[in-house]
C-alpha cells in the first residue's frame, strides 16, 4: 500500500467515527496529500469502497501521472454536477461531508442542488488532523526543502547586500532558490532593514540597505509540494548597544524554546517559555505574534504554537520557533528554525548559523 492508499484508508477512520458515508475533499494541499494531484482545479470523493479524483480536460494528461489510490475522472463541463454524483454514488444513501473551511456558500447552495436532496454535512479538520504528523518521505522532502533556503541565503549573503535595495535582494534570494531546486518559494520574500525590521510582514522596499543595523530575512522555499520556513536576522556592520541588546535577548530565548520543544508539550506552554524570557528582559510588549505555527504542504498548517494552544505536541509534527523584538523607530529581530519534533526531543532542519552574523 502506497503513501497515498494509506491516507484515504486513515481518512476512512475518521469518516467513520464521523458517521460519513463519502467526503468531498476540496482543499487544494488535502487532495494533493491524498491523491498526488497538483493542477489548479480538482477535487476528491472519498467513500469507504473507492475514491475519485475529478477535474477537467486540462489536467487529463497529468493527473493520470499524478494520481495514486484514486480512479481520476476527468468531468463534464458541469463538473460539480459530476462531483455531485460521484458523492451519491459512494454515499448511497448515508451523509456526505463537504469541507466548511474551503467551499462558499454558493458553492454549497449550487452542490446542494446538484446533489439529490442527499444528506449534506459541513466537517472541519478530518484531512487536515491526518496531515500535522509528517511521515518519513514527508520530513525528507521538507529537509530538501529546508537545504534550499539555507544555500540560497548563503549565497546572497555572501554576495553583500550593503547598498542594495530590499527588493533586489529577496529577488536575487528568489531566484537563488529556484537555481538551487525551489519549485517556488513558499511565501513572498521578506527582507526588512533598520526601523523597517520592526514591521514583521514588511513587504521589501527600494531604498538601499544601509550599513549599520539590522536586517531581517524571512524566506522558505518548496520542494516538491513542501514547504520550509526560516528566518534569519544578520548586521550590516557595528551597532547600537539598543540593537545589540534586542538580538541578544531574542537568541537566547529562541534557545530556551528549542530547549523546550518536545512531544508531550503544548503549543502554548512552548509559546510561554520564550514569552516570559523576552518579557523578563523587558520586552513582553514588543513581542505580539504566536511563536511559531505548523508547516508542511502548506506554509502555516496546525499546530499552532501561541499564548493559549491547547494542542499538545506529538512526534513527527513540523513547527516553527520564531521569536520576535520590534521596537518601532529602531529596528526589529526575528530568529526562526524549522523543527521536527522526535521521540526525544526535536531535530532541527534550518542549518544556517544563528549568532549575530556581519554582512557587508
Amino acid at each position: 500500500m502506497n503513501a497515498h492508499a494509506r491516507r484515504i484508508a486513515a481518512l476512512r477512520e475518521r469518516m467513520r467515527t464521523e458517521g460519513l458515508a463519502a467526503l468531498v475533499v476540496s482543499q487544494g494541499a488535502n487532495v494533493r496529500y491524498l491523491t498526488g494531484y497538483v493542477g489548479s482545479n480538482g477535487t476528491a470523493v472519498v467513500g469507504h469502497e473507492g475514491a475519485v479524483l475529478l477535474t477537467d480536460s486540462r489536467y487529463a494528461v497529468s493527473a493520470r501521472e499524478q494520481v495514486s489510490g484514486a480512479e481520476v475522472v476527468i468531468g463534464s463541463r458541469d463538473l460539480l454536477a459530476d462531483i455531485a454524483a460521484a458523492a451519491r454514488t459512494h454515499a448511497g444513501d448515508g451523509p456526505v461531508g463537504v469541507e466548511a473551511d474551503t467551499v462558499t456558500l454558493g458553492w454549497h447552495e449550487r452542490f446542494c442542488a446538484r446533489a439529490g436532496g442527499a444528506d449534506v454535512r459541513p466537517v472541519r479538520g478530518l484531512v487536515e488532523d491526518l496531515r500535522i504528523v509528517k511521515d518519513a518521505g514527508e520530513v525528507a522532502t521538507m529537509r530538501r526543502a529546508a537545504a534550499v533556503a539555507d544555500e540560497a541565503l548563503g549565497a546572497v549573503l555572501g554576495a553583500g547586500i550593503v547598498g542594495r535595495t530590499e527588493r533586489q535582494v529577496a529577488l536575487d534570494l528568489y531566484a537563488a532558490m529556484l537555481d538551487r531546486g525551489a519549485q517556488d518559494i513558499s511565501f513572498p520574500t521578506i527582507v526588512a532593514a533598520g526601523p523597517r525590521g520592526a514591521r514583521p510582514h514588511a513587504v521589501p522596499g527600494a531604498e538601499p540597505i544601509p550599513a549599520g543595523t539590522l536586517v531581517v530575512i524571512d524566506m522558505g522555499a518548496i520542494v516538491d509540494g513542501y514547504c520550509s520556513d526560516m528566518t534569519r536576522t544578520v548586521a550590516t556592520g557595528p551597532l547600537p548597544a539598543p540593537m545589540e541588546e534586542i538580538y541578544r535577548v531574542c537568541l537566547d530565548a529562541q534557545r530556551a524554546a528549542l530547549a523546550a520543544a518536545r512531544p508531550g508539550i503544548t503549543g502554548g506552554e512552548l509559546d510561554a517559555v520564550a514569552r516570559d524570557a523576552i518579557t523578563a528582559a523587558g520586552h513582553g510588549e514588543h513581542f505580539g505574534h504566536g511563536l511559531g505555527h505548523g508547516v508542511g504542504l502548506e506554509i502555516h498548517e496546525a499546530p499552532g504554537v501561541r499564548p493559549g494552544a491547547e494542542r499538545v505536541l506529538e512526534a513527527g509534527m513540523a513547527i516553527t520557533i520564531e521569536p520576535g523584538i520590534y521596537i518601532e523607530g529602531l529596528a526589529g529581530v526575528r530568529i526562526e528554525d524549522l523543527v521536527i519534533l522526535s521521540g526525544d526531543g526535536h531535530d532541527i532542519i534550518s542549518a544556517t548559523p544563528k549568532e549575530l552574523t556581519v554582512v557587508a
